[in-house]
Protein backbone atom coordinates (compact mmCIF):
# COMPACT_ATOMS: atom_id res chain seq x y z
CA UNK A 1 0.00 0.00 0.00
CA UNK A 2 1.55 3.42 -1.34
CA UNK A 3 1.46 6.51 1.81
CA UNK A 4 -0.76 8.21 -0.83
CA UNK A 5 -3.27 4.93 -0.82
CA UNK A 6 -3.21 4.93 2.88
CA UNK A 7 -3.40 9.09 3.26
CA UNK A 8 -6.57 8.34 0.86
CA UNK A 9 -7.86 5.48 2.99
CA UNK A 10 -7.52 7.82 6.15
CA UNK A 11 -9.49 10.32 4.68
CA UNK A 12 -12.20 8.32 3.63
CA UNK A 13 -12.48 6.84 7.27
CA UNK A 14 -12.15 10.47 8.51
CA UNK A 15 -15.26 11.72 6.72
CA UNK A 16 -16.87 8.86 7.27
CA UNK A 17 -16.52 8.74 10.84
CA UNK A 18 -17.58 13.10 10.69
CA UNK A 19 -20.97 11.93 8.47
CA UNK A 20 -21.41 9.48 11.59
CA UNK A 21 -21.07 11.82 14.41
CA UNK A 22 -23.58 14.39 12.02
CA UNK A 23 -26.19 11.70 12.26
CA UNK A 24 -25.92 11.11 15.88
CA UNK A 25 -25.11 14.52 17.79
CA UNK A 26 -29.00 14.89 18.09
CA UNK A 27 -29.16 11.76 20.11
CA UNK A 28 -27.14 13.42 23.00
CA UNK A 29 -26.96 15.88 25.78
CA UNK A 30 -23.08 16.19 26.58
CA UNK A 31 -20.15 16.78 24.45
CA UNK A 32 -16.64 15.51 26.76
CA UNK A 33 -13.73 16.66 25.42
CA UNK A 34 -10.55 15.45 26.85
CA UNK A 35 -6.25 14.96 25.77
CA UNK A 36 -6.93 11.90 24.21
CA UNK A 37 -10.84 11.54 22.66
CA UNK A 38 -13.80 13.33 22.43
CA UNK A 39 -17.56 11.71 23.66
CA UNK A 40 -20.65 12.40 23.32
CA UNK A 41 -22.87 11.27 25.96
CA UNK A 42 -26.39 11.05 27.91
CA UNK A 43 -24.82 10.92 31.57
CA UNK A 44 -21.60 12.49 32.89
CA UNK A 45 -20.35 12.28 36.45
CA UNK A 46 -17.31 13.64 37.61
CA UNK A 47 -16.05 11.90 40.88
CA UNK A 48 -14.75 14.85 42.85
CA UNK A 49 -13.45 11.91 45.63
CA UNK A 50 -10.43 10.92 43.05
CA UNK A 51 -9.57 14.21 42.33
CA UNK A 52 -6.02 13.94 44.37
CA UNK A 53 -2.69 15.38 45.04
CA UNK A 54 -1.87 13.88 42.15
CA UNK A 55 -4.10 15.83 40.07
CA UNK A 56 -6.33 13.38 38.72
CA UNK A 57 -10.14 12.97 37.97
CA UNK A 58 -12.30 10.27 36.86
CA UNK A 59 -15.17 11.47 34.81
CA UNK A 60 -18.04 8.55 33.76
CA UNK A 61 -19.75 8.35 31.06
CA UNK A 62 -23.14 6.42 30.52
CA UNK A 63 -24.71 5.91 26.73
CA UNK A 64 -21.89 7.64 25.08
CA UNK A 65 -20.46 7.45 21.27
CA UNK A 66 -16.26 7.95 20.66
CA UNK A 67 -14.96 10.21 18.27
CA UNK A 68 -12.27 7.64 17.42
CA UNK A 69 -11.82 6.02 13.82
CA UNK A 70 -9.55 2.93 14.68
CA UNK A 71 -12.43 1.90 16.87
CA UNK A 72 -14.92 -1.00 14.97
CA UNK A 73 -17.91 0.29 17.97
CA UNK A 74 -18.21 3.44 18.75
CA UNK A 75 -21.30 3.30 20.93
CA UNK A 76 -20.69 1.84 24.08
CA UNK A 77 -23.19 1.67 27.12
CA UNK A 78 -20.50 3.01 29.81
CA UNK A 79 -17.08 4.54 30.44
CA UNK A 80 -14.44 5.78 33.12
CA UNK A 81 -12.05 8.47 32.20
CA UNK A 82 -9.14 8.57 34.38
CA UNK A 83 -7.00 11.55 33.29
CA UNK A 84 -4.53 14.36 34.89
CA UNK A 85 -5.46 16.68 32.03
CA UNK A 86 -8.22 19.21 31.60
CA UNK A 87 -11.52 17.35 31.02
CA UNK A 88 -14.26 19.91 28.74
CA UNK A 89 -17.96 18.91 29.70
CA UNK A 90 -20.49 21.04 27.65
CA UNK A 91 -23.86 20.84 27.42
CA UNK A 92 -26.05 20.55 24.19
CA UNK A 93 -28.56 23.07 23.10
CA UNK A 94 -32.36 20.75 22.66
CA UNK A 95 -33.68 21.23 19.50
CA UNK A 96 -36.46 23.32 19.87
Amino acid sequence: MSSEDLERFESEVELALYQEYKAVLSLFKYVVETERRFYLANSVEIDTESISAEGYVTVRLVDAWVWDMYRPVRFIQEARVITRRDVNIEVLPTPE
